[in-house]
């Protein structure tokens, strides 16, 4: 029989009101201040610089690495977040509200205004400044991973 096949012993669960019992509550206290820090220091940063082979892992697993959140709200905003120009304090996803200038590494230039809708999955999608005469198509998708900048722009 395999280590992994053995029977293992239940958990050793303290009776309620016991001195164990007032100590696993302090510790769940504390173990929830250190998930929010693991979340704030290392979870959210990664996301800002993994690759997005990396963050389609992640997706898949997202339940059990962030708790019951979306990844839309999280793992997909915060990965965006590397370009500041596409997010919004209190805003969860891509910021439509302004047009940008995004360069791609090849020096490939698009401008437009982000379309929330259509970038999924670390892809983002824009939609163009045009004339009225023109026929609407979204520009992109573009990988997280093929933009180098993405800039702001005033009109």
């Amino acid at each position: 029989m395999s280590f992994a096949d053995r029977p293992s012993d239940p958990p050793v669960v303290p009776p309620p009101h016991s001195e164990a019992s007032q100590r696993s509550t302090a510790r769940f206290e504390e173990l929830v201040a250190s998930r929010r820090e693991w979340i704030a220091n290392v979870l959210q940063p990664w996301c800002v610089h993994a690759p997005l082979r990396e963050l389609r892992k992640a997706e898949q697993e997202w339940g059990d690495i962030a708790g019951q959140v979306s990844p839309e709200s999280t793992l997909w905003a915060w990965a965006w977040s590397r370009f500041p120009a596409l997010v919004a304090e209190g805003l969860t996803g891509i910021d439509e509200t302004h047009p940008v200038r995004v360069v791609l590494h090849d020096h490939r230039t698009f401008v437009g205004f982000p379309d929330r809708r259509a970038s999924s999955l670390g892809a983002l999608s824009l939609v163009p400044l045009r004339d009225a005469n023109e026929p609407e198509r979204n520009l992109g998708p573009f990988s997280l991973d093929d933009v180098a900048s993405v800039t702001r722009l005033e009109l």
